[in-house]
């Protein structure tokens, strides 16, 4: 199963991510919004950011996560490539995200993402594991 695949939006770009664990889901929802920024190839893990976030439920925890990792790359001018949910609940989740700032002499910025969404938004227990659903704002 891939970690995540694009979904095309009529005016906007989403991810569907697909996770073993509610923790991996997040982590490749994460994974999949910064591959639509840049070639996560080239972005090296040279800093590192701890992240804490909460919510009312696990579809609003998924646009906090999301909308924080996308603030530190606007506020901080880096670029994430790597994700680790250390603790994760119904109302909170704790991890942290890896990269390296913004270098345009190797980094390539593809698709301006302005902000993760409600609409459409899912975050669902299947069979096989996890499955999330976000749209971009862009």
């Amino acid at each position: 199963m891939p970690a995540f695949e694009i979904i095309e939006h009529t005016a906007d770009i989403g991810i569907r991510a697909f996770g073993d664990t509610e923790a991996e889901v997040f982590e490749n929802a994460a994974t999949g919004m910064f591959s639509l920024i840049c070639d996560l190839e080239k972005i090296n893990q040279a800093v590192s950011y701890a992240v804490e976030v909460e919510a009312e439920d696990r579809e609003t925890l998924l646009v906090e996560w999301l909308n924080e990792l996308l603030y530190l790359y606007e506020s901080r001018e880096v670029l994430l490539t790597s994700f680790k949910v250390n603790s994760i609940g119904d109302n909170s989740l704790s991890g942290m995200a890896y990269g390296e700032p913004i270098d345009h002499g190797r980094h390539d910025l593809m698709t301006d993402i302005k902000a993760a969404t409600y609409h459409m938004l899912k975050v669902m227990k299947t069979s096989t594991g996890w499955t999330a659903e976000v749209i971009f704002d862009v």
